[in-house]
């Protein structure tokens, strides 16, 4: 059985070498510019929901990024 591919937590395609891509984007990025980072990206979710016929799964990355957002403020 193949593992169910989850394209809102851990996509695949942000996967490489072992390394998921957020956390490279968290290390060479100050704190300010990781967070700013995760708030644009969950804008950017919100703004295209409507156009690429994923709407819940777009609205689910930009919770997904609001809450690491959130994680991350709360790790400070």
């Amino acid at each position: 059985m193949f593992p169910e591919i989850d394209n809102v937590n851990h996509p695949a395609h942000y996967n490489a070498g072992g390394v998921e891509c957020i956390e490279a984007i968290k290390s060479a990025l100050t704190r300010e510019e990781f967070h700013g980072y995760l708030k644009a990206n969950a804008i950017k979710y919100i703004w295209r929901e409507n156009y690429k016929g994923k709407n819940i799964e777009d609205l689910q990355k930009a919770v997904w990024y609001l809450n690491r957002c959130i994680k991350e403020l709360e790790e400070m």
